[in-house]
């Protein structure tokens, strides 16, 4: 990139973070999106039902779907009095873009709308397939989600996440799931106990019973199938003078590749069985959590909190075609895995679609204060883009 090109980067990436979208407010980025690919001329640039942002450049020959993944929704800065830059005010000092969404992750998303109009640019459009670009909303609250909606249009061979990963290549991603532990009790008055039975108690056994079963293991990057209890709720709440009649608690379970719904909720619903058929006062069920939420569009989002793990093999040709144009530009990158949760949870996970993550910056940046991402990284991980291109697309001559 020259010095000119280098500039209409870093001022596409500040115009994104100037431009505030959290989860459901994300009408002004995709309408800053979709003006940026009209202007380049791109052959398709339109926003879906749950107004997702979707761009496509054909090239002049037949070949392969590529989609650059990156969310465009973030999590609130509502705390900046704490920030010492603008959360919304895109300020460049000392080398880095400072905002909200910098590394979560409207740096990347800028990279990659920038490298491939650059790319059709720079090769006279003479490449094999179709390039697309996605804008997503809610991914914060829903990974994977709003993508259904993207792939289901596009059908991509391929997808490029462009998630932080430190400018490694991500081949792997541990799932998530929310699980809900339900007890049910009879209510009485707190100064006659024994007339009751106790929802919280009940939740209190069961919860000991759940942390005793050995997590699920697999070799490899993941490690353990950790679940953790993030959440317990009672009810009636305030609850002066009477026994909770019920009792809500909230687990988070990392998944590990090959899990899915049935095979995660068996052994806790086993131990639920179990105890029931022991106390005929137990009543309790166990399932995922389920969320709701209102897109800028007015649709209405909702799905389970379940998002599966995925693996890509290292050895798989387009990663290892990918892995040498990236190296051939100068770069070593390594191959690893995210330890959180993507759109490639969907992706890859659901769809089957082989599916890797490149992005700048470091994952310990996102949702923090004076969140920010280099200018180095933001140029460099364009470039990266550009290398999965020359990988990818066939272009008659490969663009640095």
């Amino acid at each position: 990139m020259d010095m000119m090109e280098q500039g209409e980067l870093i001022a596409l990436c500040q115009d994104l973070l100037a431009t505030r979208s959290y989860s459901g407010e994300e009408k002004a980025v995709a309408d800053l999106m979709l003006s940026f690919m009209r202007a380049k001329k791109f052959d398709m640039a339109y926003t879906d039902e749950y107004g997702n942002v979707l761009g496509c450049i054909c090239g002049k020959r037949p070949g392969k779907r590529i989609l650059f993944d990156g969310h465009i929704d973030t999590v609130r800065a509502d705390n900046v009095s704490d920030w010492h830059h603008d959360p919304f005010g895109s300020e460049m000092d000392g080398g880095r873009i400072y905002g909200r969404g910098a590394t979560d992750m409207k740096g990347a998303v800028a990279a990659f709308l920038f490298a491939v109009e650059r790319f059709a640019r720079l090769t006279n459009r003479d490449f094999a397939g179709e390039i697309w670009v996605a804008g997503v909303v809610h991914e914060e609250c829903f990974e994977g989600v709003s993508a259904r909606k993207i792939s289901a249009a596009v059908k991509p061979d391929l997808v490029v996440i462009g998630e932080a990963s430190e400018m490694n290549i991500k081949c792997s991603q541990r799932g998530r799931a929310e699980i809900l532990l339900e007890t049910y009790g009879v209510p009485c008055h707190s100064s006659n106990p024994e007339k009751g039975v106790n929802a919280v108690y009940a939740a209190c056994r069961i919860i000991d019973r759940f942390r005793a079963l050995p997590p699920v293991e697999q070799e490899g990057m993941f490690g353990k199938g950790i679940m953790e209890l993030t959440d317990m709720k009672s009810e009636p709440y305030p609850g002066a003078s009477v026994v909770p009649h019920y009792c809500r608690v909230t687990f988070d379970r990392r998944l590990l590749v090959g899990e899915t719904r049935e095979s995660v909720l068996a052994p806790l619903q086993a131990i639920i069985d179990e105890m029931m058929q022991e106390d005929p006062t137990l009543k309790a069920k166990v399932s995922f959590t389920a969320g709701e939420e209102k897109c800028y569009t007015g649709a209405t989002i909702a799905a389970d909190r379940f998002f599966p793990a995925w693996r890509v093999p290292t050895d798989s040709d387009f990663v290892q075609a990918i892995y040498k144009a990236v190296c051939d530009m100068g770069y070593q990158p390594r191959l690893t895995g995210y330890s959180f949760c993507t759109n490639g949870s969907h992706y890859a996970g659901e769809a089957g679609i082989p599916c890797i993550g490149i992005g700048p910056s470091r994952e310990n940046l996102a949702h923090t204060v004076d969140e920010y991402i280099e200018v180095k990284e933001l140029l460099d991980i364009s470039r990266y883009d550009t290398a999965v291109l020359n990988a990818m697309m066939d272009p008659v001559t490969a663009i640095d």
